[in-house]
């Protein structure tokens, strides 16, 4: 059970934004979670340094996997860790900043296994975009 002091510790470091999809948490139709970047289920352990703030539909793909596939090498490459990894070293926006566009190995396994790129989300950040919105300013 994660303590309301560690959820929010992990709302604010993360700027009320999913630490995968960079959608903000205060115009989701769902809640976001405090999730374990390393899986309970595998013995991680409920401290700040192994949570990220998640949105439902990242958190339900990412689920307890903690590696992917890699499409264009074939190889099993580790998941985008947000407390070990910056985002922008491994993620950027497409032109149109409806997209993410996984740079490195990390980046395209991510944004494959969690499916930065639903249809949901891309039409989102084409709305957030119209409004001034979008891409949110990324600290790291």
């Amino acid at each position: 059970m994660l303590s309301d002091k560690l959820k929010q510790l992990t709302y604010e470091r993360a700027n009320r934004l999913c630490e995968y999809c960079k959608s903000p948490a205060n115009i989701s139709s769902q809640p976001f979670v405090v999730e374990h970047i390393f899986p309970k289920s595998k013995g991680g352990e409920s401290i700040q340094e192994n949570t990220a703030l998640s949105c439902q539909g990242c958190n339900n793909y990412k689920y307890n996997k903690t590696t992917g596939i890699d499409g264009l090498t074939g190889k099993e490459a580790a998941l985008f860790n947000p407390r070990k990894q910056n985002w922008s070293a491994h993620f950027a926006w497409s032109n149109d900043t409806t997209e993410i566009i996984g740079l490195t190995t990390t980046g395209r396994v991510t944004s494959d296994v969690l499916k930065l790129n639903r249809i949901e989300l891309r039409n989102l950040r084409r709305l957030l975009t119209n409004a001034g919105k979008h891409p949110p300013e990324i600290d790291e």
